[in-house]
């Protein structure tokens, strides 16, 4: 996991396997985050996302009070975090607007 902090923002970017310990690390550093704070997670450079960890980052996305961008999912990630519960209106309008 790499972290970059950006402006008024902050951004952490994966790459790799995004695996269930990267998600439970991803899920502890969310919990830590104040609310209405903005957090982009870049997860373009991602090769490996199995189920699971969405499972996982969709149990931290539920928590999360933060203002989350969600950037490189594909729609069958979309769809696996909504059959977890978490709003993805605003992911998959972003992924349409990445489509066009």
């Amino acid at each position: 996991m790499h972290e970059e902090l950006v402006a008024d923002s902050s951004l952490i970017r994966f790459s790799g396997a995004f695996d269930g310990l990267a998600a439970r690390r991803l899920e502890a550093l969310l919990s830590r985050i104040e609310p209405g704070v903005r957090l982009c997670v870049d997860l373009t450079q991602v090769r490996e996302l199995p189920d699971f960890s969405l499972a996982v980052l969709a149990q931290a996305l539920t928590r999360c009070e933060a203002q989350l961008t969600l950037l490189g999912l594909s729609q069958h990630q979309i769809r696996v975090l909504r059959y977890c519960g978490v709003d993805t209106g605003p992911l998959e309008r972003a992924a349409g607007a990445d489509a066009t």
